[in-house]
């Protein structure tokens, strides 16, 4: 049980005339409400929607001081609620946990227990942050792909492929046996790409220059987009009948200059990704899935360790877009 009168540590970010500087503070705990866990955090993750949090995003986080991290990997200290005991081993990601409410990049969170999913016996604290929201997110796109397209069927392509969704997008797809075109706009990472399993990799420049009919050759069966935009618009033109696009991002662009053809002279399917408020019942199925068979070989290989002293030159990185995989923030002493 933890004292009243302690506190712990987080990376807050604060607002100093006009800037955003995060740094390390030490935090009061406050009382824990009912239906309220609190979980001593073992691990979080680094995120694109974290790095506007630390930059001042107004569209993320509305009031500061602030502490980022919308994923969270630890063991509950304390519990309020009949869902969970005192140290069962949770994952936390998504909701709004690092947004408006104090997040993972501390010792502790305290947060509803309607937001928490046990980890799955197959999975440790670790591996939950290395899939974080960003696994969650690519978890959700595989589901909805495989349930209409099989390996068999063709090739998947996967824009934004050295990020984190799309690098995990990849593995995960290598590992269920699809032929994974990857996309990507860094052409030094093609070994990285390959290493991960896909099997061809075009850059963006490349599908950005398509031509500009309403429908292209088929190239992809389906597709799993993390990137909105030009991207996205060509990827739906060039996938064969009856193909299906998983959307999930839109850090290209959030319009798409379409007409309907792909959608009804070749029946493709379009499907919207929206991990943030996914149901539970469905978070459970992907969890277990991510901790057992689902679970790439390469794993480890998507992700590098930081720790909080090391948040603001990572986040910098996210914001340049210099930064690929998933980075994992590791609180454990």
């Amino acid at each position: 049980m933890v004292q009243n009168n302690s506190t712990f540590k987080a990376f807050r970010v604060e607002e100093k005339d006009g800037n955003f500087v995060g740094s390390i503070k030490e935090v009061a705990f406050n009382r824990l409400n009912d239906n309220e866990i609190l979980v001593r955090v073992q691990f979080s993750s680094l995120n694109y929607k974290d790095a506007l949090s630390a930059s001042g995003n107004k569209g993320v986080t509305k009031n500061y001081p602030h502490t980022p991290g919308i994923d969270a990997a630890g063991i509950i200290e304390e519990s309020h609620s009949a869902l969970f005991k005192t140290g069962d081993k949770v994952i936390v990601t998504s909701y709004d946990l690092g947004m408006n409410t104090d997040g993972g990049f501390a010792e502790y969170i305290q947060v509803p227990a309607e937001w928490a999913v046990k980890l799955p016996e197959k999975m440790t604290l670790k591996e939950a942050m290395i899939y974080g929201t960003a696994g969650l997110t690519a978890g959700i796109s595989v589901l909805r792909l495989t349930e209409l397209i099989k390996p068999e069927d063709g090739k998947i392509a996967v824009s934004g492929a050295t990020g984190g969704v799309g690098a995990l997008s990849v593995a995960i797809l290598n590992k269920l046996g699809y032929s994974v075109v990857a996309i990507t706009g860094k052409e030094t990472e093609r070994d990285y790409l390959m290493n991960l399993g896909a099997k061809e990799i075009i850059l963006r420049s490349e599908i950005e220059n398509f031509d500009k009919k309403p429908l292209l050759k088929p190239l992809f069966a389906g597709a799993i987009d993390t990137v909105g935009g030009v991207i996205l618009e060509n990827i739906i033109k060039s996938t064969h009948s009856i193909g299906v696009v998983t959307c999930c991002g839109n850090v290209a662009s959030p319009k798409l200059d379409l007409t309907v053809f792909p959608f009804i002279l070749r029946g493709v399917t379009l499907i919207g990704i929206d991990s943030q408020n996914y149901p539970m019942k469905y978070r459970e199925i992907v969890w277990n899935k991510l901790a057992d068979e689902w679970k790439p070989k390469q794993l480890e290989y998507t992700c590098n360790e930081i720790q909080l002293k090391d948040l603001p030159h990572k986040i910098e990185l996210m914001l340049s877009g210099r930064l690929k995989g998933r980075t994992i923030l590791t609180l454990v002493e």
